[in-house]
Parts: C-alpha cells; structure tokens; sequence
C-alpha cells in the first residue's frame, strides 16, 4: 500500500459516517414520558437536592466518578509539535477512545485556545466538579511541568499528564525486567538518557526513585551532554546535569549498560552501540523511527535487550499498558491524586505480569506459538486482558495505603470481577464452575496429550489452579514438545498408555 494511500485511509476512517472517535451515550431509559420526567423535570430536582446536601453525593447520582476530561492546548502534538488545539483534537478523541476500550472509562477531550500556564490552570482547576480525573496531554515542555505541578496543589482528584508518567512508568517497567534478564542491578547500571524533554524527564526521575543512582546518569539535550558547568541551565535540566568532563552522544555510550532514547532518529550508530557494557539494554523509543533501527541494533549486538515505541518489533513501550489502568483504579476509589506510590505499584504489577503464563488469546493475536518472558517479551502487549485486573488493583491498593483514597475497598475478589466485567470478559455461569473447581481442584487426564494444543490447555488447567492435569501419551513427544514450546509442566505426571499394561489390564477388569 503506498504512502498515499495510507493517508487517505485515515482521513476516510476519522471522516465516514459520523465525523470523529467518539460520542455520548445515555446510560438510562429514555423511552416513555415518565423516563424523561425522571431524567430531567421535575424528577431530576431529587439529586440534585441530595448533592446540595452532600456533595460526595455528586459520585453517588452523576457520572463524575467514571468521567476523565482529556485537555490539551495542542503545543507538542506526537512527533507534530506546536500545530494548535484543533488540529490536535484528533489525538485527544484517540485518547477517550483508548480509556474506554480498555478500561471503560468515560472522556470528554477538551482542547483549550491558550498557551498561558495561569490562565490554563485557571481554566482546568474551574472544571473540577464536572470530572473525577484529569489527563493532561501533549503540552511542551517546560510549561507542562508547571501546569501540572500547580494543579495537583490546587485540585483534589487525580491529575496525570501523560506524555510524562506514562512513558516512565511503562519503560521503567520494562527496565526492572530487562536488567533482571541481563543480569543487572539498578543501583549500579550506567544509564544515557538522549532527550530532556517531558518524557526524557519524569523516565529519569521514576528511574532514580525506582533505585537507580543520580551519578551514574548522563542526560543530552539538541546540545550535547547536560553539564553542570553549562550557561543558563534550566531548572528541569540541571537537576540531571553531570560533571563528567564529556561533551557528545559517543563519549556518553561508552561502557553505558543503558541507553534511553526519547529524541530523534538513527542518532544511535551502530559504532557506538559497539561500545556500550556487555550485555546492553537499549529503548529506542522516538516515534515513528527509533534512535537506531531494530534491525541494526541486534544484527551489532547479539547480547542485546531491545525495545521500541512500535508495535511491528518486540517490547513495545506503549502507554496504553498504564493510563487507562491507573485512572480504573484511581477512580475507583476516588483517589484525590496520583501520587508517587501509585506509579511505583503500577510498575510493579506490569513488571510481574510479563513473568506470567501468556494467555493463549494473546499468543494469537500476535501469531505466536508462546509467548514467554525473556528478551523479546519483558513487557506485557497492550491487547493482554489481564491488565486491568493485574495493574488497577495494584494502584487502588497504593491509593488506599498511601492515605489518598476517600472510598476503601475490602472485597478485591468482587473488585476484580466488576473490572472483569466491565470489559465483558465476564461470563457469570462459567466463573461460578471455574471458582467451585478452584476450591477444590480435581484431577483430570488430558488423553492425546502428545499435541501442543493439549498440552497448553494443561498448563492453563494447572496454573489458574483449576484442577490437577494428569498427561497421556507417547512420554518422549510430550517431554519434546514442552521443551520445544517453553511450556511450564513440571511435576506433572505423564503416563504412557502402552507402557501401562498391568495398570490397563486392572482397569479393563474393572470397567468389565
């Protein structure tokens, strides 16, 4: 398909039919006189009057507690830059769009016509009553950091710009995962960071909150290298600043364990990938063309760890694994901000989850046979289901932990399920067979087990803890093809009909 072509797709797939992403939908009958005397005249006057009351009641009787406004002043727009709050519009409807796929989390995308940080907070710090979050999008640095910083003081519900923590915490899950396999430790990797925007920023600030050193960081702007001695260094900037007497990308690689790109294209050569530390971890992540090209890169370095900001190449890292997660959770328990032990139990939960067992959904989604944690799979794919029930449990619990959470949960195993359902993932009749199988797992012979099919039912069979799998089948092929497929059955015993002929002669007698 060529360039153009492609191009007119997108423009015919946001123009056909009704213009844009996303609409509004009524939640509740509206079909006879007496619906819409209770949705509006004279019956809507009851809530009204209850919030007056209360107005913790507002999470009660609206749509407040479900309801995230998108806003952006359209000043740094993808990889387009400053190109003004309408054209950036079809990012923020993009955006709703995301939250509520994946987490069923309502968006009104606000784009606002200033680039003036006090009236900006002015504006979004007045919308509080309408919206129970705020995700702030694609606003340029240095400004973003102030507006977001000024309405976290100001506001008491959840406030995240995006293109800041979400990158940071998706990447530094990936990180924790990467030095594991690689055999690093945090506190002692030597880390470049080639960028010093938004992103750049708050991925080195989790990652030294995370355990990683500020000495052994070495951050570069379109200048060079961030040294303490350079003129007029900016705030954000300085706090990253080095003394290492060094001045270009090259001299900054050298013997580095890390490299984290969030700035242009092919600025990482494959020379200077050579003289990286061994076994070397690099997220090149500028979009659409990373810092140097997934091929290059592993083709130079066989003891490589890679990841991209594409979904064509393994490791994505996509902030779609963490906002719409964070807000579910946030949300969900009326959190009166995001705070640093919220982001810290999101990493984690993403982090554990790519240790886990693949969902065979998920395997062929991707064409793949088996996923399995190692260096082409240290972060969980952004269609994993299990996200919304690894990740927004994990930040409600920080939430409520850290004294930030104005509504407790108690039941997590009815938590759980309500997030399943949300999604439709939840099939109420095969959930009660599944838990009454769990409380008291039988065993169950898989015949034919000498099949990749069969046996990979076996391994979700025994992981989930539904029942205790007992294999038949040639002993050999079996054992071949768990090992060939990575599959975890150990200790699960594995009978060869043929082989058994007592035990077959007892159980023909029997069965006679």
């Amino acid at each position: 398909m060529s360039k153009t072509n492609r191009k007119q797709d997108a423009l015919d797939y946001h123009s056909q039919g009704r213009p844009g992403k996303i609409q509004v939908v009524p939640t509740k009958p509206t079909n006879s006189q007496r619906d819409l005397s209770l949705a509006y005249s004279p019956g809507v006057a009851e809530p009204c009057l209850k919030i007056a009351e209360n107005k913790e009641d507002v999470y009660k009787y609206t749509a407040k507690g479900n309801l995230v406004a998108v806003i952006s002043n359209g000043s740094a727009v993808l990889g387009l830059g400053d190109i003004g709050p309408e054209a950036g519009k079809p990012v923020m409807e993009g955006k709703g769009l995301l939250f509520k796929i994946f987490a069923d989390i309502d968006v009104f995308d606000l784009e606002l016509d200033t680039q003036n940080i006090d009236e900006f907070v002015m504006i979004v710090k007045a919308l509080e009553p309408t919206f129970g979050g705020i995700n702030l999008e694609d606003i340029k640095a240095p400004e973003c950091f102030e507006i977001e910083r000024r309405l976290k003081e100001c506001m008491s519900i959840p406030v995240m710009h995006d293109d800041q923590h979400g990158t940071a915490i998706i990447s530094a899950a990936a990180l924790i995962n990467a030095c594991e396999l690689q055999k690093k430790k945090l506190d002692k990797i030597k880390i470049v960071v080639n960028g010093a925007g938004a992103a750049a920023i708050s991925c080195t600030r989790l990652y030294v909150s995370l355990g990683a050193k500020l000495e052994n960081i070495v951050m570069l702007d379109r200048s060079g290298v961030i040294r303490k001695d350079r003129d007029n260094l900016e705030g954000t900037k300085a706090e990253f600043a080095t003394s290492r007497r060094i001045s270009t990308l090259a001299e900054a690689v050298k013997d580095s364990d890390v490299f984290i790109g969030l700035s242009s294209p092919d600025v990482l050569t494959a020379d200077m990938l050579r003289t990286m530390a061994k076994n070397p971890i690099v997220f090149a992540m500028a979009n659409p063309n990373p810092e140097i090209a997934y091929e290059l890169a592993v083709k130079t370095r066989k003891d490589i760890i890679m990841a991209t900001g594409r979904s064509d190449y393994p490791n994505q890292v996509n902030n779609v694994l963490g906002f719409p997660y964070i807000f579910r959770g946030a949300l969900d328990v009326r959190a009166t901000g995001i705070n640093e032990e919220m982001k810290k139990a999101a990493v984690f939960a993403i982090a554990e989850l790519a240790k886990r067992n693949v969902p065979e959904a998920v395997n062929l989604a991707y064409n793949s046979r088996n996923l399995k944690f190692g260096k082409d799979y240290i972060i969980p794919k952004p269609i994993d289901f299990r996200l919304i029930t690894t990740v927004s449990p994990a930040v409600a619990k920080a939430a409520i932990e850290s004294g930030v959470a104005r509504k407790i949960i108690t039941d997590w195993e009815g938590y759980n399920e309500e997030l399943k359902i949300r999604l439709g993932t939840d099939d109420k009749i095969l959930r009660a067979i599944t838990n009454k199988a769990k409380s008291s797992p039988k065993r169950v012979v898989f015949a034919e087990a000498d099949n990749y099919k069969i046996l990979k039912s076996a391994q979700i069979v025994k992981d989930e803890g539904i029942a205790v799998p007992i294999l038949l089948g040639n002993k050999e092929k079996i054992k071949q093809i768990i090992a060939e497929h990575e599959l975890e059955l150990d200790g699960v015993e594995i009978i060869n009909p043929v082989e058994e002929k007592i035990i077959s002669a007892h159980y023909a007698e029997f069965f006679y």
